[in-house]
């Protein structure tokens, strides 16, 4: 922990506590243009920790790594709040949104309940409320071992899902088709992830058709769709391949889609903020996959921006400081704009070996980024974050606007050090 300066508490400014600060999006910077005096607090991880103490307008940051119980972390906000009574509390982004409603909890200050936030996080109890709450009845059940996925193949039929109960990046998620794949996926759903609580292995029912995502902003329990996004994943472990944005979609399939993501967030009780829920458009209608309290990620919230106008991250901001911000998302997404679709493809190479660079040194094209460091090892398509390259391109059209992007990656050659197969084992 360091401290700077105390502030006078009787100055008529807000303190945020800012819980899972992330120097990439510097949402204590948009909070300051918004409201210079503001004073801020934050409970990070240690990784961040250097990034953020770099940061001279923050008053106070504590460090507390990720296995630290809730009690502690509430006391340690009491503390806080002793010194400076917090007035406002943020959570921008996944990790620690519990840590947030807890503490939001003990301090009567604003933020997401802490049941709404255990029923985002933890995919089985999402399940059981929306099945509870009459919104749909996707067949799911926990794991506990190789014999459960089997039984419950027996059961729900296959091919099933198989997945973290809590996650996101579509680490450990596979598709099962046999009896045979239960034990690896049971591995691969229970390994361990970087900043993702273990909480135990789901297994559910396969949802065929495709895939969207809608981005959208709540309000007093208001719920205003921003964008709809088309997914294309990968059919074997659903690692996202590409999106576009806004989805070509007919009124009433969108109109679908938009009614049952309302239905699924009034169940789970939430009420502000931004959200990025998944779903499949089934023979059956729209079945939700899973929904998180956080803009989209894979530069969906920029796509969205670029495509509609609306800046979700600043809206996060505006609507943390006290601001009601759906009027003027509202007006933007009503507002007369030329035809604008936004589309990101990815490149990931499926062998085992080491990522060295692209052919011809660093791209040209400011819409492609290479987002694996040279000497990366790759062990194929396991997560996000193994994906390679990614190119952005925009059209009038999405289809137009997947092409090129896709377009831009075949232009692109990859230097790999593939490893060849043990021979002991051929």
């Amino acid at each position: 922990m360091y401290a700077h300066d105390q502030v006078s508490v009787s100055e008529p400014s807000e303190h945020y506590l800012m819980f899972a600060a992330s120097p990439r999006l510097d949402y204590a910077a948009r909070l300051r243009e918004i409201d210079p005096k503001a004073r801020f607090s934050v409970i990070c991880r240690p990784q961040h920790l250097a990034a953020l103490a770099a940061d001279e307008g923050l008053q106070r940051v504590l460090a507390v790594r990720q296995g630290t119980s809730l009690e502690e972390v509430v006391a340690l906000a009491r503390t806080v709040h002793a010194l400076d009574p917090v007035t406002r509390i943020t959570a921008f982004w996944e990790q620690d949104q519990d840590r947030a409603a807890a503490v939001g909890e003990e301090l009567g200050v604003a933020t997401h309940r802490p049941e709404t936030v255990r029923l985002v996080q933890d995919k089985g109890l999402m399940r059981e409320r929306l099945r509870e709450a009459g919104v749909e009845d996707t067949t799911a059940a926990r794991a506990y071992g190789e014999d459960d996925l089997l039984a419950f193949g027996e059961r729900a039929g296959y091919p099933f899902i198989v997945k973290p109960t809590a996650g996101t990046a579509s680490f450990g998620v596979t598709l099962v088709h046999t009896p045979e794949e239960a034990a690896e996926a049971f591995r691969t759903a229970a390994g361990d992830f970087p900043g993702i609580t273990r909480l135990g292995v789901l297994a559910e029912q396969f949802h065929s058709g495709d895939q969207y995502s809608v981005e959208g902003f709540s309000e007093a329990g208001e719920h205003v769709v921003v964008a709809v996004t088309r997914k294309y994943s990968d059919p074997r472990n659903m690692v996202e391949l590409g999106h576009v944005l806004p989805a070509p979609l007919d009124p009433a399939d969108r109109a679908a889609i938009a009614d049952h993501v309302a239905r699924v967030l009034d169940a789970l009780g939430v009420e502000f903020g931004p959200t990025h829920t998944e779903v499949v458009l089934t023979a059956d209608g729209p079945r939700v996959i899973e929904t998180h309290l956080r803009v989209g990620g894979d530069e969906i919230f920029c796509l969205t921006e670029d495509a509609t106008g609306v800046d979700m991250i600043d809206c996060q901001a505006r609507q943390a400081s006290g601001e009601k911000v759906l009027p003027g998302i509202r007006a933007t997404l009503e507002a007369e704009r030329e035809p604008r679709c936004e589309a990101i493809w990815y490149k990931a190479p499926e062998v085992t070996g080491t990522f060295m660079g692209l052919v011809g040194g660093e791209p040209q094209d400011p819409g492609v980024t290479v987002l694996l460091a040279p000497g990366t090892r790759l062990t194929g398509l396991a997560g996000s974050f193994t994906r390679a390259v990614r190119a952005r391109a925009s059209a009038p059209t999405a289809e137009e606007a997947v092409t090129a992007a896709r377009a831009k990656l075949d232009a692109l050659s990859l230097v790999l050090h593939v490893t060849p197969p043990d021979r002991d084992h051929v």
